[in-house]
């Protein structure tokens, strides 16, 4: 019961991650303009995304135009494009593994061995997915702070963290999280089949043994002895 628990529990924080990690990956706020300065303009909000970059006027339908090219972008906005894409695909890969492995799926066996290496296999690939995903959030959001206290840096070219890069750290964190239970789970299969056993009767097998073994010699005696008494009345 308990490693079932584990299994809902991890395939629950396991899909949260995985939409999660889709859901960053598409936001366009991974930086947001900041009000800084004597010339604070409160009319308008820039936020800067993976794939494109969007302007909020006030009373005005928000615009969004994706980015040209590629190269035109900053270095660690190229590889977080990159590794949430990468993250994405990690994510769907093991969340798939994580469904063959569960205790109420039949189509890969009864063999609880089996199903516990599966989990084990999804449990790493959710640890791993959250690596992914921690490093670009991280990397952005470095980047930002580093810009953002850099005296040489234009004040308008400063942003500040946006919403897309909490909900990152999120749901790193939850996909770890949730690859530690499928560990968990995984290893609770391996200590419940190792302690199914069934054990021998070979005590009431040998002692049986040794009673029809003996049964024969103690009726072999009997009849010795009448045949030698025979054997003396007759002489």
């Amino acid at each position: 019961m308990a490693t079932y628990a584990l299994q809902i529990a991890g395939l629950v924080l396991g899909g949260v991650g995985m939409v999660g990690t889709v859901a960053v990956t598409v936001m366009p706020q991974w930086r947001v303009s900041a009000f800084i300065g004597s010339n604070i303009v409160v009319f308008e909000n820039l936020w800067e995304g993976l794939w494109m970059s969007c302007m909020r006027h006030a009373n005005i339908r928000m615009q969004c135009k994706i980015y040209d090219s590629l190269l035109a972008l900053s270095p660690d906005l190229q590889a977080a494009r990159g590794l949430m894409c990468a993250a994405s695909v990690l994510g769907f890969l093991a969340f798939m593994t994580a469904v063959l492995g569960m205790k109420c799926t039949r189509c890969t066996g009864d063999d609880d061995k089996v199903k516990g290496h599966i989990l084990l296999t999804a449990g790493v690939i959710f640890i791993i997915t959250g690596l992914v995903v921690l490093i670009p959030v991280s990397w952005v959001a470095n980047s930002i702070i580093r810009d953002f206290y850099n005296p040489i840096v234009d004040i308008a070219q400063k942003r500040e963290l946006g919403e897309a890069l909490y909900i990152g750290w999120t749901t790193a964190l939850v996909l770890m999280v949730g690859g530690a239970l499928f560990c968990c789970a995984s290893c609770c299969h391996e200590k419940s089949s190792s302690y199914r056993y069934s054990i021998p009767s070979h005590r009431t097998t040998h002692k049986s043994y040794h009673t029809e073994k003996k049964s024969p010699s103690v009726y072999s005696k009997k009849t010795w002895r009448r045949f030698s008494d025979i054997w003396r009345t007759l002489t």
